[in-house]
């Protein structure tokens, strides 16, 4: 089989031969440290594109794109909804009430979001529905003082479906024998779970029952929109706004949740900085290794140009095995890497459940498991990067190779 010059020495020069062992374990070593490093950059990259994705799809699927606050409340919101600019980036309006409060039940006490909810609109904004664990949102009826749980809050008030609960609002209620805060008893309906922190504080019950407990009349807080691309919901919503008039004010996620978006964006930066310094100092391993080999094979280059082989030939020798070295390492590299990445989340799920311990707790962390997403442009620029570093590396080797003088180095031979 024919095999050019340069390869084919450069392929000899790369294994092992009697005598050559330490300078095979070199090359090895920079194999698994390039193999290691690509590894590890593709999984970390998979698990923060992961909760990226998790971010985007859960956290705010289940909370307000965009929302339009009147200041005195807003009456009639339908009339108000049809003043918004039509815009193929809205996708979904509906109404909501919002207030903050304490859960009670069987003696557990927590805080939490009360979100009064139309259950036919709720469903074209809101994730909700394609999360529940039991029951339904469509069995938040009006007048019934229904109540749907998150998974979380549930199991901290050791509430069931069927149980009931008691919601207290921090506002007073002044009574004959005094005053009180505002309390009504809810019946548990239904039971939610996204696998976020929103499960531990999130409760929703019929828009009309919180009117009602918040005795708001036929007023409610505002619109909620659900908009197609997330990074123009700032500026729809503005847009919105502005067409309303100035009793109206308009906020979006970027406020509540944009901190922890930038905080993931930035994290998946350095990580990824940092990462690829590891595959640098991989790569540069290649250095020791081909200066070794140069220094090893001087007599074997003098033959080599004695022979007619010219200083490119015995520069692109260096290059070759420089690159073989490289390219073997990141290419078991991405292949490991992308059997980790695909696998993890089944694979930290499995330790957990043998081990008995969770490694995320929704309680502490805005998800409750390890997502992962691999992205093949990420493949691409790790292992090309790599590539690139490796090449680097066989330069001055490969140079200093192809300078060599046949009877400088057959002097002492």
């Amino acid at each position: 089989m024919f095999k050019p010059l340069p390869f084919f020495i450069g392929l000899r020069y790369t294994w092992a031969k009697k005598g050559n062992h330490f300078i095979s374990f070199i090359s090895l070593s920079s194999m698994i440290g390039l193999a290691l490093g690509v590894l590890v950059l593709i999984t970390v990259m998979s698990v923060m594109n992961g909760f990226d994705r998790e971010l985007r799809e859960r956290i705010l699927g289940m909370v307000p794109h965009a929302t339009i606050q009147g200041y005195d409340g807003m009456r009639d919101w339908r009339a108000i909804a049809e003043k918004i600019p039509d815009s193929p980036d809205i996708v979904a309006m509906a109404p909501y009430i919002h207030a903050q409060g304490m859960l009670t039940s069987s003696g557990s006490v927590r805080g939490m979001l009360l979100n009064g909810v139309e259950p036919a609109l709720e469903k074209g904004v809101s994730i909700v529905q394609n999360h529940m664990k039991a029951g339904s949102i469509d069995d938040l009826e009006s007048g019934e003082f229904n109540i749907v749980l998150g998974d979380i809050l549930a199991s901290y008030m050791h509430a069931r479906i069927g149980d009931k609960v008691t919601v207290v609002l921090p506002e007073a209620s002044v009574t004959p024998a005094g005053v009180f805060p505002r309390l009504k008893r809810f019946k548990v309906v239904g039971i939610f779970s996204v696998g976020a922190e929103i499960d531990g504080n999130l409760a929703l019950i019929h828009i009309d029952d919180a009117a009602k407990l918040k005795r708001m009349g036929d007023r409610v807080d505002g619109i909620r929109l659900k908009v197609d691309d997330l990074f123009k919901a700032q500026q729809v919503a503005w847009r919105a706004v502005s067409a309303l008039g100035s009793n109206y004010s308009a906020s979006d996620w970027t406020r509540s949740h944009g901190n922890l978006f930038q905080a993931i964006r930035m994290e998946k930066t350095l990580v990824g900085l940092l990462l690829m310094m590891i595959i640098a100092v991989a790569a540069f391993n290649i250095v020791s290794t081909l200066v070794m080999v140069v220094t090893d094979k001087r007599a074997d280059i003098a033959i080599l140009r004695t022979m007619g082989a010219t200083p490119g030939t015995i520069l692109r020798i260096f290059l070759f095995q420089g690159l073989l070295i490289g390219c073997i390492g990141i290419f078991s590299g991405a292949v490991l890497g992308v059997l980790l990445a695909t696998n993890i989340s089944g694979l930290i799920a499995w330790v957990e459940q043998t081990l008995g311990f969770q490694f995320l707790s929704a309680d502490v962390y805005f998800i409750s498991y390890l997502p992962s997403q691999l992205l093949w442009n990420d493949v691409a620029v790790i292992c090309g990067s790599a590539l690139g570093l490796a090449f680097l590396a066989t330069i001055y080797p490969a140079m200093k190779a192809s300078k060599i003088a046949p009877a400088e180095a057959l002097r002492y031979e």
